[in-house]
């Protein structure tokens, strides 16, 4: 969230704001700027969802979603930047950070780079021991979290397609996002209640989900976070900030 320049752009940021029980709000690298920062995270205490700094590369033009060779001390200094403006703000408007989830290629990286995870769960653990880290089930973000001894959250996604190996299918590809609403919450309730979902080539893959990702920039975030919501809640799936 929180992914608009300059003038205020509201988005669909109002309304999920309604359905959700954590956010995570841009830092200014991949999206956003430190008034567009106050406002989404004004909008988050109002409705009592938890604030996550969302740190990314700096890369405005790509939206963060383009590989950028980095060191693993790079990836530690934009974090702590970031994640430091984040924790400013938040405490600024009488709140707690709550959590710190990477974006993008970042987030993608880190989730196979033993080094880069390590460095983003150290910059997270610099700012703050008790916020939690986001990350792919299953992935480098989550074992160096805990090899340090930061709290976790098991991340899954409800609109990207998953390869055998649990990680994402890259966006490049044609199948990456699931455009179904149907089959969209098909696969974030076989991964709540089952704790696998089917890869692009069929086999099951095993994760654990702690917290469920959607996006707020897609065509209909508004509705299928809605309709996601009323499904969860009609299986008694409770729903809280972990």
């Amino acid at each position: 969230m929180g992914e608009s320049f300059g003038a205020w752009v509201m988005g669909n940021d109002e309304k999920l704001m309604k359905l959700i029980s954590s956010a995570n709000i841009a830092c200014g690298y991949h999206a956003g700027d430190a008034s567009i920062m106050r406002k989404t995270t004004e909008l988050a205490i109002k409705n009592g969802v938890a604030v996550g700094a969302h740190p990314g590369f700096n890369d405005l033009q790509g939206f963060g979603r383009r590989n950028m060779q980095l060191s693993p001390q790079e990836v530690y200094d934009i974090c702590v930047y970031q994640i430091g403006a984040m924790f400013g703000v938040v405490r600024a408007l009488g709140g707690k950070l709550h959590h710190v989830k990477p974006h993008g290629a970042l987030y993608n990286m880190a989730a196979q780079d033993r080094n880069l995870a390590r460095a983003i769960a150290e910059a997270t653990k610099a700012i703050h021991p008790d916020l939690i880290l986001y990350g792919l089930s299953g992935s480098f973000l989550i074992s160096e979290a805990k090899a340090i001894g930061l709290k976790t959250a098991s991340e899954v996604f409800a609109d990207r397609t998953y390869q055998n190996d649990g990680t994402l299918t890259p966006r490049s590809q044609p199948n990456a996002l699931i455009e179904s609403t149907e089959d969209a919450v098909s696969q974030v309730i076989m991964m709540i209640e089952e704790g696998s979902v089917i890869a692009t080539d069929g086999q099951k893959v095993s994760l654990e989900a702690d917290t469920v990702c959607i996006h707020g920039d897609g065509k209909h975030a508004v509705e299928f976070a809605a309709e996601l919501r009323s499904k969860l809640l009609q299986r008694e799936i409770e729903l809280k900030t972990i």
